[in-house]
């Protein structure tokens, strides 16, 4: 009697043997794991990015960075979502990093504009940052960035994993290789130490405000 694997798991073996042959250099393979997965991934990167252009250069460095990257592929629980999981985390990343290259971009621009106009620190009308600028700026910046370098390496990267990157539990413990229990208690303590290390910055900075002003 033949015993039929459930449809899920044919997928799956069938990605891992795309991969692999991926990896041997074979053009053919790409073509056929992108026509597999590109719909879906092109429809969820929509939803996270309202810009189709940014969108259409991301699905492209996703596939490849996979063409690049396809021998690391070691398989993945169907828990995790199988070879989908692993190509969704190359995606969340590459759409941060075009996010992070627009907002770059755009305050460069913001910048030359008001130095030509003679209002340097007065942007134009209507020139508000976007959240994705907002939440960079804060992350990457001021106090913020300052006592997010301050706390533990192994802390930090998940803050940004999760935060920066919006990626989910189960994703970033892909992503960085740790469980997804770790992932959480690692996210609370940054959290945690993230704020003791800003309160710390605020009371140095009225310490030294009330200095200045005995001086």
């Amino acid at each position: 009697m033949r015993l039929f694997r459930p449809a899920r798991a044919d997928r799956d073996d069938d990605d891992t043997a795309l991969l692999r042959a991926v990896a041997r250099g074979d053009q053919a393979a790409l073509a056929a794991y992108y026509d597999r997965h590109a719909g879906w991934l092109h429809a969820r990167l929509t939803r996270r990015c309202a810009d189709p252009e940014t969108v259409r250069e991301v699905l492209q460095d996703t596939f490849v960075t996979v063409w690049r990257s396809a021998a690391s592929y070691r398989g993945a629980p169907r828990r995790d979502g199988g070879s989908g999981g692993w190509l969704w985390v190359i995606a969340a990343r590459r759409l941060v990093d075009a996010q992070r290259a627009y907002a770059r971009a755009e305050r460069a621009e913001q910048a030359e504009r008001t130095e030509r106009a003679g209002h340097v620190g007065h942007g134009p009308p209507g020139a508000e940052p976007s959240a994705e600028e907002r939440v960079l700026s804060r992350l990457e910046y001021g106090e913020v960035g300052t006592a997010l370098r301050r706390i533990a390496p192994e802390l930090r990267e998940v803050l940004r994993a999760t935060v920066v990157d919006g990626l989910t539990t189960r994703e970033a413990a892909r992503l960085l290789g740790i469980p997804e229990g770790t992932v959480k208690t690692r996210a609370m303590r940054a959290r945690r130490e993230l704020r003791a290390e800003i309160d710390r910055l605020r009371s140095s900075h009225v310490s030294m405000g009330s200095m200045g002003g005995l001086a």
